[in-house]
């Protein structure tokens, strides 16, 4: 059941900025396994699923930086190292295990058919985020693509938001984000953006109703019923 937390709901929504990990995608299965990849190689002890979920949202670098400083904090030169090997794994197998969530494809097919401009805003680099996107046959819903080395800042900064705002000649009251995980909500309010929170993604123990977003989805589904 969708949850409304906001008297200014239903949102007029003329563009909907999507995260990716977490909110399209359940990305975490690769990127556990191209992190116990480098784990293993370096005979550290591998890492549990949960606490790798727990670690996604700030971009590779800093999930394989949280990853090492498990057992010790690594040098930026450890981590630098860490980082090629991870790339090169993580890069060939990014859709081994990772999966559409449910109720995505057929939500942003209709968000299309509404009019409405459609963006993926994600912290994951370009050279991960356009093959998973192309693969899974969701590029083409984009008009706009944001990864986190595209702009000079990345969520939670507000930049992207704003950036995206301005690319298509909107105001900012008139676009929604749709996330799973802090970095969302407090992109969305240092933007002055109204956001909606998945229940389902990466949000470590905090549940997404303790971030205050203007609305929480079960189902990326229950989108379609709070737009104007």
């Amino acid at each position: 059941m969708t949850v409304q937390l906001n008297a200014s709901a239903p949102f007029p929504a003329r563009v909907v900025l999507l995260d990716l990990d977490g909110t399209l995608i359940d990305t975490a299965p690769d990127l556990a396994g191209a992190t116990n990849h480098v784990l293993h190689e370096l005979g550290r002890q591998l890492a549990e699923m949960s606490v790798i979920r727990g670690f996604i949202g700030n971009g590779v670098r800093e999930l394989m930086r949280r990853a090492l400083s498990i057992e010790q904090e690594p040098s930026e030169t450890e981590l630098d190292a860490a980082m090629v090997d991870f790339s090169q794994y993580y890069g060939a197998h990014l859709l081994d295990h990772s999966q559409i969530y449910p109720g995505v494809r057929d939500t942003l097919k209709a968000l299309q058919t509404q009019g409405r401009e459609l963006v993926c805003i994600t912290n994951k680099v370009q050279v991960f985020t356009i093959p998973i996107l192309q693969q899974l046959d969701l590029y083409d819903y984009f008009g706009l693509v944001l990864s986190g080395d595209s702009l000079p800042k990345k969520k939670p900064d507000p930049l992207p938001l704003q950036h995206t705002a301005a690319h298509f000649h909107q105001p900012i009251s008139d676009c929604l984000l749709v996330g799973d995980s802090r970095n969302d909500t407090e992109a969305a309010r240092a933007a002055a953006m109204p956001v909606a929170c998945v229940t389902y993604g990466y949000h470590g123990d905090e549940p997404v109703q303790a971030l205050n977003p203007d609305a929480v989805l079960d189902n990326m589904s229950e989108l379609l019923d709070i737009l104007a």
